[in-house]
């Protein structure tokens, strides 16, 4: 079956993310799709933006019972639903609770590859932006995180944890005074339309 997909790049800096229409109606028809097979990590880019924009998200998670916290990270471990699993964020009613900013950078960037979006040739600007994005989150998240450990700072010590938001805060704005060129290479946004064919139940790969 050919249906036309609706997909919004948004170039919000370390916050861009990619819409796409088809999510709520997810050809794998189980309710949760990718948010099935995936468990959120953390880093210091997104408590960064939690921390100016939604501090209390932080406590949130750092509260959860299923949770893996590394030295500069926090993993929000799904749990076992029927033959694969369910994000602790994901709503059977609405998908994901969150808005998109504030969403990890997996659950802003992926589309699933049935849509393969990266094919289409008028998209290979924003196929390179992302994939930029992608790596400069890495080596950002990286570098702090070792800026971070040569103060002991961790986020395993709770005691510590006022300290260590605080540190992480200022060497992020340090980090990021000033930003890559490529992030003013592409528009604010931009929608487009493409036409896929589209398999429903478990053969739609994720």
């Amino acid at each position: 079956m050919q249906k036309e997909i609706k997909l919004v790049f948004h170039n919000q800096g370390l916050r861009s993310y990619i819409e796409v229409d088809l999510c709520r109606e997810c050809p794998r028809q189980d309710d949760k799709g990718c948010c099935g097979f995936y468990s959120p990590v953390f880093y210091s880019s997104d408590f960064a933006y939690l921390l100016k924009n939604e501090p209390g998200l932080i406590d949130k998670l750092l509260q959860l019972n299923n949770i893996t916290i590394l030295d500069a990270s926090v993993t929000i471990n799904n749990s076992i639903d029927g033959e694969s699993y369910r994000c602790y964020f994901h709503s059977k009613d609405g998908g994901c609770l969150l808005t998109q900013q504030l969403r990890e950078s997996v659950c802003r960037h992926f589309v699933c590859p049935g849509i393969a979006w990266e094919q289409e040739e008028k998209l290979y600007p924003w196929r390179d932006f992302f994939a930029r994005l992608s790596d400069y989150e890495i080596e950002l998240n990286n570098r702090i995180a070792a800026r971070l450990q040569e103060k002991g700072l961790t986020l395993r010590d709770a005691n510590k944890r006022e300290e260590f938001f605080e540190k992480m805060l200022a060497i992020f704005e340090q980090e990021t005074r000033i930003l890559p060129d490529f992030f003013n290479e592409q528009p604010a946004w931009q929608e487009v339309v493409i036409t896929r064919e589209i398999i429903y139940g478990q053969d739609w790969p994720l």
